[in-house]
């Protein structure tokens, strides 16, 4: 089965989000409210979520529609699953990396993944068989793939925040992973997985995420060559945490930090 027409579904959203996002991102009288998981929302991440929905009732109305601000919507094998912006704690504070998260699943697989990041000038998409693409938008596009790294020691880790850790049991062998490697950095959020996808980065472990922190990213690194699993060693975004590496260095992630 080809995605390509839900891929290019996923750009049309896209295009429609970002006049939204990018007008409210480091505007003077950005709202920011904190919800009862005490993490921020903004105006920008609620009227972006409206305008996805709006975009995939009128493009896909048969699809469920799941969203971080307003939950799932609908029924059957087909969801869309999005995140309006994912990196709020930086879209707030206006640093740029933040992005817009488009995600279809099919009968419980990741099929099609778009991650915008207008205030970056980039775009990283895959979909089932069709390989991973970074670019400003489809007809500037270039396939991309994960590194050849086979060494911890010579490989780049990129981390979120090191005492999540903490409540996985995980911190000493967090920081033994980032001592033992060449370079560790925190790029943080989607920035991480993308970078994995496009070589740039070799390992990104994060023990606390969402489903819709993740569905996007699963088919970009696994269609650059790569994996994602949960620290159990699923692959997908259904554990509730995420690892996404260029393969090679997989299993001896997850021995190091995998439950």
């Amino acid at each position: 089965m080809s995605y390509a027409d839900d891929v290019r579904v996923a750009h049309v959203i896209a295009d429609a989000v970002e006049p939204t996002t990018m007008g409210r991102f480091q505007a003077d009288d950005l709202v920011v409210n904190t919800k009862p998981d005490l993490t921020p929302v903004s105006d920008a991440d609620l009227a972006a979520e409206e305008i996805i929905r709006g975009q995939l009732k009128r493009a896909r109305p048969r699809d469920a529609v799941q969203g971080e601000e307003h939950g799932l919507e609908g029924k059957g094998p087909r969801r869309w699953i999005v995140d309006p912006i994912d990196g709020t704690k930086n879209f707030v504070r206006g640093l740029p990396v933040w992005a817009t998260l488009i995600a279809l699943v099919d009968d419980g697989e990741p099929v099609v993944g778009l991650v915008a990041a207008p205030a970056l000038g980039r775009r990283w998409w895959a979909g089932k068989d069709t390989g991973a693409w970074t670019g400003r938008n489809l007809q500037g596009a270039r396939r991309i793939s994960v590194s050849k790294v086979s060494k911890i020691e010579d490989a780049s880790l990129s981390y979120a925040n090191v005492r999540d850790w903490d409540a996985h049991g995980k911190r000493e062998a967090m920081l033994q992973l980032m001592d033992d490697v060449w370079r560790s950095r925190a790029y943080g959020d989607f920035w991480s997985h993308v970078l994995v996808a496009e070589g740039a980065v070799d390992i990104a472990p994060e023990p606390e995420l969402a489903v819709h922190d993740m569905a996007a990213l699963v088919p970009i690194v696994t269609e650059a060559g790569g994996q994602f699993t949960g620290l159990d060693g699923t692959p997908g975004c259904w554990s509730g945490n995420g690892i996404s590496t260029n393969g090679l260095l997989h299993d001896e992630v997850l021995r190091r930090l995998g439950r």
